[in-house]
This record gives structure tokens, sequence and C-alpha cells, in this order.
């Protein structure tokens, strides 16, 4: 029996600090709540901390390694290149350090309470916050569950010293000689080609046809390219088996055409997908009906099937997307404190930080197609564009997906640098009804990437500058 433990009342309670979380905490003070946020190991959750950011960090290294050793083209050339992987880990540690050190400040300056620990329903309006020593209930007008994800372990590949998750293969100490990635998705792609990119050896091990296999094959070809060209093997239609593990590295069993074959490495990154952490919430306590896989049931506000409690991020439908989830929490602050918020996924980018680049945002052709639209796809090479050029990354494109009844914008893919950061603009265009024609007319400074925008816009209205049409 916990002594003391009475009840500190909140008009919003937030379970977990990621992006979602604290975004939604955020959002939910800005909008005269009382709002308290429960995390119960550190804020940021896994993307500030041992996703999004680390690995970005990781990979921005990794290009400076492979720039200073690969410059020849462009005159320079360097002597004795060296990497200190120690001093990489600590100056990633401390990008992480001020994000995280940021958020606490951003949620104490919105007058938010943070408390450490462990949330679990007791019932509609309370719940328990437990850490080591002790207990406290907390009452609530309303909760958002925002709990995060955590990577799917394969029963014959058990997490341990040389069979790594995406955290273990983000702090490593030293640069192996030799990995295996298991699953060729959005993770697996760019911690692999990171580590390529310092001089591992690198092999990945993927089930379907392609890697990323939730882009176009015209653009996750060309990161095949480059991951092979790095010296990596991918096999494909590969089916892992078994890893044993020694002192000094993994000897990784897989299947592919139905011949079983083995692979020696110093790790294995096993990076096959993620689960919602949606099992030690008491949400049966409550009767939160929960989908397929342990996902949560929301509707269009986020909100679940018990009306004052909400879910956003990886604990429900949709991709496992950092700038979903903290879009999402918006979102559910919104809808507690009366408005008519409701979420559109149209217009929602994903982003792959590989080389090169890949991103899309809004329909593909392939979706338009099957939704009925005839459109219009209109592409423009990273090779017409001066600034590509100067920066000796001419390789990919940008397709426009349009309507052919009005040039209304609905999707737009890239594939090349900063392909990241350009999509942005297209998923404004999307987002505001805006037309080939508008994009085409705006003037973009030269020379510029964003140029590609234009031109890509004047090829979907037949007046194309750069290219023959």
């Amino acid at each position: 029996m916990v002594v003391g433990d009475f009840p500190i009342e909140t008009d919003t309670i937030v379970i977990g600090a990621g992006p979602g979380g604290y975004v939604a905490a955020i959002r939910a003070a800005q909008l005269g709540q009382k709002v308290t946020i429960v995390e119960k190991n550190v804020l940021g959750g896994v993307c500030l901390n041992v996703g999004c950011i680390p690995s970005k960090a990781l990979i921005a290294a990794g290009h400076r390694y492979e720039t200073a050793l690969h410059s020849d083209d462009m005159g320079i050339t360097a002597d004795n290149v060296k990497v200190d992987f120690s001093k990489v880990q600590a100056w990633k540690a401390s990008v992480v350090k001020k994000l995280t050190g940021g958020v606490e400040g951003l949620l104490k300056g919105n007058k938010v309470d943070i408390v450490s620990g462990e949330a679990y329903f007791v019932d509609a309006n309370t719940l328990k916050v437990m850490d080591e020593k002790s207990s406290q209930t907390y009452t609530f007008k309303n909760a958002i569950i925002a709990t995060g994800s955590r990577p799917i372990e394969i029963p014959t590949f058990k997490f341990s010293k040389r069979v790594l998750d995406s955290t273990g293969a983000l702090a490593l100490q030293e640069i192996p000689e030799k990995i295996v990635v298991i699953g060729g998705g959005y993770v697996g792609t760019e911690l692999g080609g990171a580590y390529a990119n310092f001089g591992t050896q690198v092999t990945i091990l993927e089930g379907a046809d392609e890697i990323l296999g939730g882009f176009e094959k015209q653009m996750s070809s060309l990161v095949t390219r480059n991951l092979k060209k790095k010296g990596a093997e991918i096999i494909t239609k590969a089916m892992a088996k078994g890893v044993e593990e020694s002192d000094t590295g993994v000897v990784v069993k897989y299947e592919v055409k139905g011949e079983e074959k083995t692979v020696e490495a110093d790790y294995v990154f096993v990076m096959v997908g993620r689960k919602p952490n949606t099992d030690e919430l008491g949400l049966e306590q409550v009767g939160v009906e929960l989908a397929e896989r342990g996902l949560i049931k929301t509707d269009k506000q986020c909100k679940t099937s018990v009306s004052n409690i909400f879910a956003i991020g990886d604990v429900i439908s949709g991709p496992p997307l950092a700038h979903k989830a903290s879009y999402e929490g918006k979102i559910a602050a919104e809808a507690i404190a009366g408005h008519p918020a409701e979420i559109d996924y149209l217009g929602i980018p994903a982003v792959v930080f590989s080389e090169p680049e890949l991103a899309t945002v809004g329909h593909t052709e392939k979706s338009a197609k099957e939704a009925g639209i005839d459109i219009v796809a209109s592409k423009f090479p990273f090779a017409a564009n001066g600034r590509a050029l100067a920066l000796n990354q001419a390789e990919g494109f940008m397709k426009l997906i349009t309507r052919k009844e009005d040039g209304l914008v609905i999707g737009a893919q890239i594939a090349g640098p900063s392909a990241s950061d350009m999509i942005a603009e297209l998923g404004l265009a999307i987002e505001s009804g805006m037309t080939a024609e508008d994009l085409a007319m705006t003037i973009h400074a030269h020379p510029t990437l964003g140029e590609i925008t234009m031109e890509a816009a004047e090829v979907a209205i037949g007046s194309p500058i750069h290219i023959i049409k």
C-alpha cells in the first residue's frame, strides 16, 4: 500500500514524450489546458534519442568521410583521411542532447508538468504513474496516448551483443568490418548506407523483390545502384533463417531460391519493422478498442472508442513517421479544446535519407490510377539543373502528378540531393490546391535545386524550357 497517494488533478494527461506526445502537450497547453506529460524513459522519445536525429547525424558524418575520400573529379584529394569513431559518436550525442534539452525547455516554458514513470489506466478518468520507488494517481478529463513503438524481434534473431536493433546499431563504438542488415526498408537502407560510407562491407537481406518497397522501382533502383557502387551486396527474395553468435562475430543463415546460404559478419542488424507500445497500458481496463497488430482504433480526430481518450503516432494506423505523430498530436489537442480539427493525410510526405534521397507526397502514378483519376505525370531530371551539376550530384529526377482536367497538383516524387527539403513545397502545393501553372509561374531563385519544381511544372503544362519536349 502506497502511503499518501492523493490523486493529482489535471485537464489533459499525455502518455509519452516523443515527437507526438510533447507536441500534443504543448499545443494543449497553448489552448488553455492544464497539462501533464508522462515519460518512462527520456524526453524526445525514440526519434530524438535513438532514431531520426542520431541516424541523420551518423549519415551526415558518413557523407563527410566519403566525400573526403572521393572528390578527385573536382580536383580535391586528401591523404590519410581518418575516422575517430568515438568522436563521431560523441558529436552525435551532443546533437541529441541539445534537442532533448530543448524539448524540456519548451515543455516547461509552456507550463506542462513533466512526470517520470510508467503509466497504467485504472479507469477512463484515472491512471497510475509508477517508477521503481513509488506510485502516484492522476485524475484527468482527457488523455492522449503517444507511447510510440519498439523494434520487432524475430524469434530466431534474439537481440544480443551482436544481434542489434536500430538503437544498438546507432550505438556501436567502432566501425565494423562487415554487417548483415535484415530488412531493406527505411531504417535498414539508411543505416546500411551510413556504414557503407564509413567503409563497412554491407549485406542487406530483403524478403521482397526490391528494397524500399514503399517507393516506385525507378526511385529505389537508384539507391540500389549506389549501394552496390559502395560494395554493398543486396540479396532480395531472401528469408533470414537464424544466426550463430560468437565472441567475435556472427554467421547468418538465409534461404534464397530454395537454397540455404550463410554470410559472416561482425554484427547483424535486425530491422524488419516496429510494433506499437500498447500492451502494458491497461487499455482493457477502460475498454479502448484495438485493431490488428495491437494498434488502437481511432476516428478522424484521433479519438478512441472511449470518448475522452485519444491516441496518436505509432500506436495508431499509418506509417510510423515522427512528423505524422506531431501532426496528429496537434489535431488531438485541438479536438480536446473543441476545435473542428480532423486529420487529412493527403499532404503527408515520406522521406528516406538514402543516396540519393527519396521523397514522396500525395498520389503516385499508381495510386492515382487506382483511384480512377486521369493524370499527367511530368518528369524533370536533376542532370538538367545547374545547381545539381555544380554540387556534383546530378543523379535523379522529380515527377509531378497533376490532374489532367485542370492541372491540380495531387502528388510528387523526388529522387535526388535535398529531396527531403524540396518535398515541402510540393506538400504545400497539394494542401493549398495549387495547379502546375501556379508552380510554373512562381519565380524560383537561380541556381537552386528548387528550380526543378518549377521546371517539372513547366513540363506538366507543356512548356518546358530546359529539356526538349
